[in-house]
């Protein structure tokens, strides 16, 4: 894969290069500020980015702006944040559109290097990969939604672990279910949820939204 890396403390992105490169994956470019990101993003178009939420110069949000105003310029650029602390906004803000390719990590994940190369391949792949912590915070904040009211309790363990951006073998490992119990639960709740089969969407994106995307 062909990765642009964006963060400004210098001891973190090297080594995050490191062990990008270390798996067999080339680094097009780093970036340390929010408009250098931008920047490398629509000049070099990787095929997943990894960009820090708070950057230079206001040290806010400026990564997460130039990673959207990227996805606004290249509609389903993948693109892999990672945050110190869970901010529910941006793990919404970047699930708006539906399109998938995201992905929402704390920077603790890095540390476990397997974790953090998977995450980035299913980004790279078009799914998503949210952390943990991050979904547990987005629903202990009291989240409702009329639809995700109908979800059986498995119904919805199958979907905590597809906002994690598990496949439905994986789902099945963990659960130590079946491949075919699994399909039937997430046709189930892609039911409940109102989505249908159709090319123009991507239903597990649209399921994971529905998940976390209610105040």
């Amino acid at each position: 894969m062909r990765i642009v890396v964006a963060e400004d403390l210098y001891l973190l992105r090297d080594g995050m290069v490191r062990l990008i490169e270390a798996y067999g994956h080339e680094v097009v470019a780093t970036a340390a500020t929010g408009p250098e990101t931008l920047e490398a993003l629509l000049t070099w178009r990787p095929d997943v980015a990894v960009v820090d939420v708070r950057m230079p110069p206001t040290q806010s949000d400026e990564g997460l702006r130039a990673a959207l105003a990227a996805r606004a310029e290249l509609p389903g650029l993948p693109v892999l944040i990672l945050s110190q602390y869970v901010e529910q906004l941006y793990a919404r803000e970047l699930l708006a559109d539906g399109t998938g390719a995201v992905g929402y990590l704390l920077k603790e994940s890095v540390f476990d290097a397997d974790q953090f190369i998977d995450a980035l391949r299913r980004v790279a792949a078009g799914g998503t990969a949210m952390d943990p912590a991050v979904i547990a915070k987005l629903l202990s904040s009291g989240s409702s939604h009329r639809r995700l009211e109908h979800l059986t309790e498995r119904e919805h363990s199958v979907l905590s672990l597809m906002a994690e951006g598990l496949s439905n073998q994986a789902i099945a490992q963990r659960l130590f279910l079946s491949d075919s119990a699994i399909s039937k639960y997430t046709t189930s709740l892609f039911g409940k949820l109102g989505l249908t089969d159709d090319d123009s969407s991507n239903r597990r994106v649209l399921a994971v939204l529905a998940y976390l995307n209610e105040p």
